[in-house]
């Protein structure tokens, strides 16, 4: 069996066996409007993978109303936009260069989980240059990467982080959408910004979300469609309650639909590492 070492901790998996864990990670990407269940999918594709065996997971939160965590119930202290801010307005350690310091809590932000650990990019950078932190941080995201098969970015419609290149090209971007049709035009203009930002148009799908039992999913856009999520109570329910939504029930219809995306999605990895 490899051994895979992370921040803190050891694991071992023979999913990895031979695997060299030196090797970019397949990277997910998912965006889309507000409101659409994105983080929802998010959440329940993260346990999805660690349950095949997909461990350790890196899950990175870019959304600046970061609730990914909740979800994982997991529980974040502080983002690394308020790690950068610190940095470049606050007295560092004597002996310590600024760029020792970004280095060295950049591994105090990230927030271990069972199988997954989880990054949380935090607002948007304020005022003032942050050209030398965000070099940094693109620099300690690739490092910490090394450590992983997979990383899934739970990003904001806008896609800052992949705009600016501090979290590299995602292998796949899921655009998730509910049915309805301001929610199709939003994926559409997604994807026109990822298009501008050089992401090729095959490596872009749809996620329709919370579809109402009897309703066909949308095929005929210009994002293929991956995967039709199906409305679940016990997702509202979980939601309502305030407890984390990979607790829902294994054979809850979201569930059993992002299993089966995920299994989709692992396909794709081991064709790109073949």
């Amino acid at each position: 069996m490899a051994e895979m070492t992370v921040p803190n901790r050891t694991i071992t998996t023979e999913q990895n066996a031979g695997t060299s864990t030196k090797a970019r990670p397949f990277m997910i990407a998912l965006s889309g409007k507000g409101g659409t269940g994105k983080t929802t999918v998010s959440s329940l594709l993260v346990d999805s993978l660690i349950r095949a065996g997909e461990r350790p997971l890196l899950a990175v939160d870019a959304d600046p109303n970061a609730n990914l965590h909740e979800a994982l119930g997991l529980t974040v202290t502080e983002t690394l936009g308020s790690m950068r801010e610190e940095a470049f307005s606050k007295a560092i350690p004597a002996g310590m260069s600024r760029h020792q310091y970004v280095r060295f809590r950049f591994r105090q932000v990230l927030v271990e989980g069972k199988g997954v650990d989880l990054l949380a990019m935090g607002r948007p950078e304020g005022s003032g240059c942050y050209c030398f932190s965000n070099d940094l941080l693109t620099e300690s995201i690739e490092s910490l990467q090394q450590d992983y098969r997979f990383m899934l970015m739970d990003t904001e419609a806008g896609m800052e982080h992949i705009s600016r290149g501090t979290l590299g090209s995602p292998d796949v971007l899921l655009i998730v959408s509910d049915p309805g049709a301001r929610g199709m035009r939003t994926a559409t203009r997604i994807r026109e910004i990822a298009l501008s930002l050089g992401l090729p148009a095959d490596r872009m799908y749809l996620v329709e979300n919370r579809v109402k039992a009897g309703t066909p999913c949308t095929d005929d856009g210009p994002v293929p469609l991956i995967a039709c999520i199906p409305e679940d109570p016990a997702i509202e329910a979980a939601d309502l309650a305030g407890v984390p939504l990979v607790t829902v029930p294994d054979d809850s219809p979201a569930r059993v639909a992002v299993a089966s995306l995920a299994e989709r999605l692992r396909e794709m990895a081991a064709g790109r590492r073949a």
